[in-house]
C-alpha cells in the first residue's frame, strides 16, 4: 500500500506537490481552507453580477504574469489536459508584444516586448529607447548600464554573499542621483516586481529577476511575457482540479489548518475545522503547502524544539506587503498596449492589463455579468502606504475612494495630448480583491480596520538567511510554499511550483522510494556571459572585490572570443533548426 500524504494548503504549491505525488503512485489528501482552489493564483466570481442566466463577472486578486524564464510551473501545466490541446492547459498562455511605460501628462512609452530581427524593428526600438524624453541625464543612465553589467558578470557566489546583504537603493548609489533615475530604475522596479521598498529590498533578488526579464527580451527563441487566454478558472485551474479528483487526489475545500501537531520526534496529527467541525487527520508525511504568515502561526514550541531553524518562519511571516488587484469593468473595450502597462508616476505604484484582448472568443464578455460589459482594466496595487492624488493612502481609503483614485491615476497617465483613452462613462463596474477585509465595512476609511488575508512575501535584505529548505529536521514534515529556498528566488507561482517539487523529492530521498525525481531548473543565464563570470569567481575566491572595466580588459583573451564564438554557433544552429521545422 502507498504512503498517505497529507498537504495542508491547496494552492499552486499544494496542488503541484498533489499533482507530483499522485502521478507516482501516493496516496494525496489536500486540505484548502478556501472555497475555490489555487491560493493567489484562482480567479473570483464577482457576487451578485450574474443576471439572466450568464455567468458572473471574473475578478481576482491580482492579473496573472507568465515570464519566459518560468520553467517549473509552464511544465506542470503541459501535463493538465484541456479539450483538444496538445500541450494541455499551457496552449491556453498567449505571448504579448509590447511593454508600455505610462507618465502623469506625458506620452506613454511603448517598447516591443522581443529583440526585433528586422531592420525597420531595429530602426523603431532605437528610436523609441533614444527618443523618449524620460529626463535621465545621459550620465546617470550610464551608471545604471554599468550596474546591470555588474549584475550580469558577477558570479553566483558574490552574488549571494554580497548583494544579499545591498539594499537596491545602496546598489544603484540613489541618495546622489535625480528624481527620474529614481522613479525609473530604483523604485519603480522594486516597487512594480517585489512590492519593496527599494532602500530595503535584496539586491540580491531585485537583480536576479531584472536579469531574468532582461534577459528573456533579448532571446528570439522565447516569449518573454505570456497571459491567460480567458479567465483564470476556467482555462487552467478548474481543468487542474478535476484532472487531480480524476487521479484519486482528495481535494478537501473549506477546511482550514489550526494545528500541526508533534509528539518529540515527528508529526502525529494536523488539526482541520470544516463547517463547524473540528478533527484530526493523520499520514505517514506531511506537506505544509501554505503562505509565509499562516506557517509562521501554526509553528509551535515542540516544532521548533525539534528543529529550531523553524523559528526563524515566525521571524520571516513579518516580511510581508500588501500587492492586490482590482478590476474595472468598461462598457468599451480599450486595448492601451498588447501586454503590460507600468505607471512610473503612481504614487500607489499600478501596474495593469488591458485583459480582453488576450481572450479567446470561446470567453466573449457578452457572456458575463448584465451582457453589456466589453473590456476589463486589471490593475495591481503595489503601494498601499504612499498617499495618492487625493492625499490619502490606499490603507485610508474607503472602497469607493480607492476606486476613485486609482481611476483618476489611470486617467492622467493615459488621457494625455487631447486624448481621452479612459472616459468616464464607459465605467460599468469595479472589483476589489475580497481580501482586502474592511472590518467595519466598505465605506470605513480607518486603515487600522483593514487587513490582507493574503500579503505577499518580499525579499529584503538578509532574509535568505531565513529562509528554508523544503525539508525539516521534522523527519515527516516537508514545506512546499514560496518563502522555501528556490533558484527562482521570488514568491510567485513558479517558485511554489519548484518548492512543491523540492518537497516532494525529499519524500522520495526520505522514504526510499523508487519514483522518478521531479525535474528542478536552475536560472538560465546566456552563455555569452559565462566567461566573465568565471574570472569574477575566480577573483570572488581569492578575496578580490568584483572588477569595474573588466570588459576592456578582457577583449584581448582568446578565451574570450572562443566563448563569443560558441554563443554564436549555438544562436545561429537555433535559428537554422527553426527555419527548416517552419518550411
Amino acid at each position: 500500500m502507498s504512503a498517505k500524504i497529507i498537504i495542508l494548503g491547496g494552492g499552486v504549491a499544494g496542488m503541484s506537490a498533489a499533482h507530483e505525488l499522485v502521478e507516482r503512485g501516493f496516496n494525496v489528501a489536500v486540505y484548502e481552507q478556501g472555497a475555490i482552489p489555487g491560493g493567489k493564483a484562482r480567479s473570483l466570481d464577482v457576487p451578485g453580477s450574474a443576471t439572466e442566466g450568464r455567468k458572473p463577472l471574473p475578478g481576482e486578486h491580482g492579473f496573472r504574469f507568465f515570464p519566459g524564464f518560468y520553467k517549473h510551473l509552464p511544465d506542470t501545466m503541459k501535463r493538465i489536459p484541456y479539450k483538444q490541446n496538445p500541450n494541455g492547459v499551457f496552449d491556453n498562455l498567449v505571448p504579448t508584444t509590447q511593454i508600455g511605460l505610462a507618465r502623469f501628462d506625458k506620452p506613454t512609452i511603448v517598447f516591443t516586448a522581443d529583440v526585433p530581427w528586422t531592420l525597420e524593428g531595429l530602426k523603431e526600438l532605437f528610436r523609441t529607447l533614444f527618443g523618449a524624453d524620460v529626463g535621465i541625464p545621459r550620465q546617470e543612465s550610464e551608471f545604471f548600464a554599468k550596474r546591470v553589467w555588474q549584475l550580469m558578470t558577477s558570479c553566483a557566489a558574490r552574488r549571494l554573499a554580497e548583494y544579499e546583504q545591498l539594499g537596491w537603493w545602496e546598489f544603484l548609489e540613489a541618495d546622489s542621483k535625480s528624481s527620474e533615475y529614481i522613479k525609473f530604475f530604483v523604485r519603480g522596479l522594486t516597487r512594480t516586481l517585489v512590492a519593496s521598498q527599494a532602500e530595503a529590498a535584496s539586491t540580491y533578488t531585485v537583480g536576479s529577476i531584472f536579469l531574468q526579464l532582461f534577459f528573456d527580451i533579448l532571446d528570439p527563441n522565447n516569449d518573454a511575457d505570456r497571459l491567460l487566454n480567458g479567465p483564470t478558472n476556467e482555462v487552467w485551474i478548474d481543468p487542474w482540479l478535476e484532472h487531480l479528483r480524476n487521479a484519486g487526489v482528495e481535494y478537501h475545500l473549506n477546511a482550514r489548518v489550526t494545528s500541526i501537531n508533534c509528539d518529540d520526534e515527528k508529526v502525529i496529527s494536523a488539526t482541520i475545522e470544516k463547517d463547524g467541525q473540528t478533527f484530526n487527520v493523520s499520514g505517514d508525511y506531511y506537506i505544509c503547502a501554505l503562505p509565509v504568515e499562516v506557517m509562521a502561526a501554526l509553528i509551535s514550541e515542540p516544532m521548533i524544539k525539534i528543529d529550531r531553524t523553524l523559528a526563524d518562519v515566525r521571524r520571516l511571516g513579518t516580511k510581508v506587503e500588501w500587492m492586490n488587484g482590482l478590476q474595472i469593468y468598461l462598457k468599451r473595450d480599450v486595448e492601451i498596449v498588447h501586454g503590460h502597462l507600468n505607471y512610473v508616476d503612481s504614487p500607489w505604484a499600478f501596474t495593469s492589463i488591458s485583459q480582453r484582448q488576450f481572450w479567446s472568443e470561446e470567453f466573449d464578455l457578452a457572456q458575463y455579468g448584465d451582457g453589456t460589459v466589453r473590456g476589463i482594466i486589471s490593475v495591481d496595487i503595489s503601494d498601499w502606504d504612499t498617499k495618492g492624488l487625493n492625499g490619502l493612502t490606499a490603507k485610508e481609503c474607503t472602497k469607493q475612494q480607492i476606486f476613485e483614485e486609482i481611476w483618476n491615476q489611470l486617467k492622467r497617465s493615459l488621457n494625455v495630448g487631447g486624448a481621452e483613452i479612459l472616459r468616464d462613462e464607459d465605467v460599468h463596474s469595479y472589483h476589489l480583491d475580497p481580501d482586502i477585509v474592511f472590518e467595519n465595512g466598505p465605506d470605513d476609511p480607518n486603515p487600522e480596520k483593514k487587513r490582507n488575508t493574503e500579503p505577499l512575501l518580499v525579499n529584503l535584505v538578509n532574509t535568505w538567511g531565513m529562509r528554508p529548505e523544503a525539508y525539516t529536521r521534522i523527519p515527516n514534515l516537508f514545506l512546499a510554499s514560496d518563502y522555501v529556498r528556490t533558484n527562482t528566488d521570488l514568491a510567485t507561482m513558479e517558485a511554489a511550483n519548484e518548492a512543491a517539487r523540492r518537497a516532494v523529492n525529499s519524500i522520495f530521498d526520505l522514504s526510499g522510494v523508487k519514483a522518478p525525481l521531479c525535474k528542478i531548473w536552475t536560472v538560465h543565464e546566456p552563455e555569452l556571459f559565462a566567461f566573465w563570470r568565471e574570472q569574477d569567481r575566480r577573483r570572488f575566491a581569492n578575496g578580490l572585490p568584483w572588477r569595474e572595466g573588466f570588459l576592456l580588459i578582457e577583449l584581448s583573451s582568446p578565451s574570450f572570443w572562443l566563448h563569443l564564438l560558441m554563443h554564436l554557433y549555438v544562436r545561429l544552429r537555433t535559428k537554422i533548426h527553426k527555419w527548416r521545422l517552419g518550411r
